[in-house]
């Protein structure tokens, strides 16, 4: 269980963007309404370099959050050790506002896959969850966020509902949750629920930071609609409607714009952040 002291999140209740490299300068002059930044752990673990030193000068202007994508969190394997040491090296240097992680699994033996994979909701995988989680905790010495996935399938041997998996890893570990929106919806769509029914149950006091991103369209092999998280484009309407949703539940949060796989120009996902303040703006006093 995580010790009070390390509980930190120090994000503003206001738009964030992924940063992106050849945004560079742009950013600095004229970011407004972006008030924080996004980074990858694993893009900023080696030693030196422009992109290091970047990175360095925009933490001094901005907030920055700090997001994993290769723990491998439910994995069945330990934890890569030589991995953890490197994100205790990043998340000490730069002391970032937030730090979160993925509730999924990548790595299978020695071998590291490329996704992030899901995992059924069971007893027995929300022992070894909160296992890794309490020592991912103890090692960079801070609370972490853990994000909730976008799911093309479900697992029958589940015993738990997924908001309710969630909240328990919270309340074991002393983690908080990092609530992707995008993936809420995508998820309703791929299995078939109420994404406004699964807000309902989510435990919103939990999250510390909402996430926001583009998806793409397809069908799956009986013409069924398939929608598959990319953050390859802007984020659509009915995503904008879930978010009012959670923010008339949960009140103002951090609010991330993820586009991560055809980067457009800068105006373009500022505009994005734009439209994250607009709906900030519209949440009741």
């Amino acid at each position: 269980m995580l010790d009070d002291a390390l509980r930190s999140n120090r994000l503003p209740a206001a738009p964030g963007v992924g940063y992106k490299p050849q945004h560079f300068s742009q950013i600095l002059e004229q970011a407004k309404p972006v008030a924080w930044l996004e980074i990858h752990a694993e893009n900023y673990m080696g030693d030196g370099g422009r992109p290091l030193a970047q990175l360095r000068h925009m933490s001094e202007q901005f907030p920055i959050s700090v997001h994993g994508v290769g723990l491998s969190i439910g994995g069945e394997t330990p934890l890569d050790t030589d991995h953890l040491a490197r994100l205790k090296h990043l998340v000490g240097w730069l002391n970032p506002a937030s730090f979160s992680e993925h509730l999924a699994w990548s790595t299978h033996d020695s071998h590291f896959l490329n996704d992030l994979l899901p995992l059924p909701y069971t007893d027995i995988t929300l022992a070894r969850v909160c296992d890794h989680i309490d020592q991912v905790q103890e090692v960079v010495g801070r609370q972490m966020l853990l994000e909730n996935p976008s799911s093309y399938l479900a697992f029958e041997e589940s015993t738990w509902s997924e908001p309710d998996f969630l909240r328990e890893i919270a309340r074991r570990t002393g983690c908080g949750l990092l609530l992707d929106v995008n993936n809420v919806f995508v998820s309703a769509t791929n299995l078939d629920f109420s994404p406004q029914g699964y807000i309902d149950v989510y435990p919103l006091d939990q999250v510390g930071e909402i996430h926001l991103g583009g998806h793409d369209e397809d069908e799956d092999d009986h013409g069924h609609p398939l929608l598959i998280d990319s953050h390859g484009r802007e984020v659509v309407d009915p995503v904008w409607a879930l978010l009012d949703y959670v923010l008339n539940k949960s009140g103002p949060k951090p609010l991330l714009i993820e586009w991560d796989t055809d980067v457009p120009d800068w105006p373009i996902l500022r505009a994005e952040a734009e439209r994250a303040q607009k709906a900030l703006d519209r949440v009741p006093a």
